[in-house]
């Protein structure tokens, strides 16, 4: 961070002195949130306009948009298609087009110029072109669809015309290769994911992918793009194809390959791995720590965002490449902490409203996803546009007079069920609470005998379900008020105040200190406190007991669950706990992931505890945004992050730095404990925001912002740009 620079920029503007904005000008143009708008085709007649303020203008107190039908217009600072004029704001995204609705399959280009709180113009900034599409499928635009050609970082001749290489990392990828043959023959390639002691494993089990494929090679032909076999359950109906875009049929995920037959030489240049990418800006994140192990763990779960994002929309993994609601949000919340990329997660949502899955609590994920997208980005589109289907999929037609609902209802009839998007009215949803069951509760023959519920007592009315809808029921008064349902916002307030109580009345054990599994059970499990905990759902006097207990379960969840077991804990202030999860070394354990050799986050913790498990799972890539959104503390206060809260939780990290993007810009993080128990914390937050430093005051001396003191009684606002926090 220029801190010296900015910092003195900050001192010259709180003392009045105007600095120009004669040369500066927006930056990070986005149409439809996308950045690089090159290869999409813009879905929307009426798009959204975005764009971040550099640091030196601080603050934003008005724009001018123009848009035109070709850059020599606009060199011209004319907008043909639309000029907004000098708008008094400091919004500066989601600026809807005020012109006339664009044309089909129309090239556009528009820039924009901002005045500061002095009311000085900078330049206008860069021009972006896009592209407008047909207009006949979702509301949200598809980004691109990427390849990334790999050299092997590893290349070795294991014998006579036997080759063996290392591309690095797993990814969702054809292989291609350059062969002169001197006569018609055929080579054997070997595509895998896993090695068994230094060669590609055959036989990796689960569904750690491996395959053998004969190429027929021949003099005419120099280069092979060689494509696997497809798998039955890919041709089904709801699997996601590969991307038109990907310009391949055909995907697998490899990291390893060995090649046999060859009786030309080959080096590590005639070989590359052709990996397939949702457009993803590596440079958009960074962290580090004192602790290698949870540095590790953030770069496997980072990586894994990118490697499973081939398809376009958040999928489950290799074996089914099904969209999960679930599987969706964790994807969704790494995404948004590792890339300022929203297109995905749109695309996503509108796949959930036409397919939904039939866990319980997966319907019960898709309100989440809008109110997240609605969180991360400002904008109310999904909102508005899906709004009764929102209402149907929170399940609340299923309330009972005390608030409590159960999947066991019989008011889930043939209707409903055509109500919530299931094609097959015959369906039935189904509670879920984890994955995959024990023995005892499914026919499944590869369960494990505890499965990763902790032995939850699958009672009708379930605690976790109930959990999640009184989440529902929270967001949906947000998101119903931003509407201007100030109705449906009462009822959906009211009734989430009534499953607060009812789940506190007839859920919680007083004698033990915990929520028990459900109405008329005894059983206590991880995952019906774990939940209460993460939505906030615990009275203050009991949060130390429902800790405690949880604490005594360990990791008794699935990686899909340790997202709201971390975020309980981190809410209940168990930061500790909560860091030691992450950077634990045992057999369910991030890092265990990367011991047993896979570099993205798995479908289980270990093969052994679900034996049809893949090696791409990104529900897994929780730490991804735990470390952001709670270690760090970084979320957003407001839509859109215009105002940001950070309550850095360290634990005993000794030193930190972390970078995070959002659609208004980077925000910058560096932190270091000395000896002394002094902490100090810099951060740059992005301009055009404000954000709320929270720290535990309780234990503290004195907090100082810029070198001045803070009374511990206010809370600490920093301003865009640099700022020091010291903390003693």
């Amino acid at each position: 961070m220029k801190k010296r620079s900015v910092l003195l920029a900050i001192a010259l503007l709180g003392s009045g002195i105007q600095l120009s904005l004669a040369s500066i000008k927006p930056i990070g143009l986005t149409t439809e949130y996308i950045r690089n708008t090159n290869d999409v085709k813009i879905a929307d007649p009426v798009p959204e306009y975005s764009w971040q303020v550099p640091l030196q203008a601080q603050n934003q107190s008005a724009y001018q948009v123009l848009v035109s039908s070709n850059k020599e217009t606009l060199y011209k600072d004319v907008g043909d298609v639309w000029d907004s004029q000098k708008v008094d704001s400091s919004v500066n995204i989601n600026i809807e087009h005020g012109g006339p609705r664009l044309n089909k399959n129309t090239r556009y280009f528009w820039k924009v110029r901002i005045w500061d709180k002095f009311n000085n113009p900078s330049l206008y900034s860069e021009i972006q072109s896009f592209q407008t599409g047909n207009f006949d499928g979702y509301l949200s635009t598809k980004n691109s669809i990427e390849t990334q050609l790999i050299r092997p970082s590893e290349f070795i001749q294991l014998s006579e015309g036997h080759y063996f290489m290392d591309f690095g990392k797993d990814a969702f990828a054809t292989f291609e290769l350059t062969y002169h043959a001197s006569k018609q023959e055929t080579l054997i390639i070997h595509l895998g994911e896993k090695l068994k002691q230094g060669r590609l494993d055959t036989q990796p089990g689960g569904t750690i992918r491996y395959q053998k494929i004969e190429l027929p090679v021949t003099p005419k032909q120099s280069v092979y793009v060689i494509q696997p076999n497809l798998y039955k359950r890919h041709a089904k109906e709801e699997a996601i194809p590969v991307p038109e875009q990907a310009g391949v049929d055909g995907l697998l995920p490899f990291r390893y390959v060995e090649i046999e037959n060859v009786t030309q030489d080959i080096t590590a240049e005639d070989v590359r791995q052709r990996a397939i990418f949702h457009y993803f800006e590596d440079k958009q994140s960074a962290f580090s720590s004192s602790d290698r192990v949870l540095n590790a763990v953030w770069d496997l779960s980072k990586y894994s965002i990118k490697a499973t994002s081939a398809f376009g929309v958040y999928v489950d993994g290799e074996r089914e490449r099904i969209p999960y609601e679930a599987d969706a949000y964790i994807n969704q919340l790494s995404h948004y902490s590792v890339d300022a990329e929203y297109a995905m997660a749109k695309q996503t949502i509108e796949h959930f409203m036409q397919n939904p899955t039939w866990p319980t609590e997966w319907l019960l994920h898709t309100a989440l996803l809008v109110y997240q997208d609605y969180y991360h980005t400002g904008d109310t589109e999904l909102i508005a546009a899906y709004y009764d289907k929102l209402k149907d999929k929170t399940l609340m037609e299923l309330s009972r007079t005390d608030g409590l609902i159960s999947s066991k209802s019989p008011l889930v009839t043939d209707k409903f069920m055509r109500k919530l998007g299931f094609k097959n009215p015959k369906k039935r949803i189904k509670d879920i609470v984890d994955w995959p069951p024990a023995q005892k509760d499914t026919g499944w023959s590869l369960a494990t005998e505890n499965g990763e519920r902790d032995g939850y007592d699958m009672v009708p009315v379930n605690t976790v379900v109930n959990s999640f809808f009184y989440q529902n029921m929270v967001v949906m008064t947000e998101m119903a008020t931003v509407l201007g349902k100030l109705e449906d916002a009462t009822q959906f307030s009211q009734l989430a105040k009534q499953v607060k109580q009812s789940i506190n009345q007839k859920l919680f054990d007083q004698t033990r200190g915990v929520y028990l599994d459900g109405e008329g059970s005894t059983h206590a499990s991880l995952h019906a406190n774990m939940l209460p905990l993460a939505f906030d759902l615990v009275p203050e006097e009991h949060i130390p007991s429902v800790v405690e207990f949880i604490k005594s379960r360990g990791m008794a969840c699935s990686v899909y669950g340790a997202q709201y077991l971390l975020e309980g804990l981190y809410k209940a202030g168990a930061a500790q706990y909560g860091l030691d999860l992450m950077r634990a070394t045992d057999d369910r354990s991030w890092y265990n992931m990367i011991k047993v050799g896979s570099t993205i986050t798995m479908e289980a913790w270990d093969m052994k505890y679900k034996p049809n498990s893949d090696w791409n799972h990104a529900w897994g890539a929780a730490p991804a945004n735990i470390v952001a959104r709670y270690l760090w503390g970084i979320q957003p206060k407001t839509p859109g992050f215009t105002h940001i809260t950070i309550r850095p939780q360290m634990a005993d990290l000794a030193h930190s730095e972390i970078e995070m993007p959002t659609l208004l810009g980077k925000i910058k993080g560096r932190y270091l404990r000395e000896s002394t128990g002094r902490k100090t914390f810099e951060l740059e937050i992005p301009a055009n925001t404000t954000a709320e430093f929270i720290f535990d005051k309780s234990q503290l001396k004195s907090i100082s912002l810029n070198g001045k003191q803070v009374n511990l009684v206010d809370p600490v606002m920093l301003s865009p740009g640099a700022n020091e926090i010291i903390v003693e």
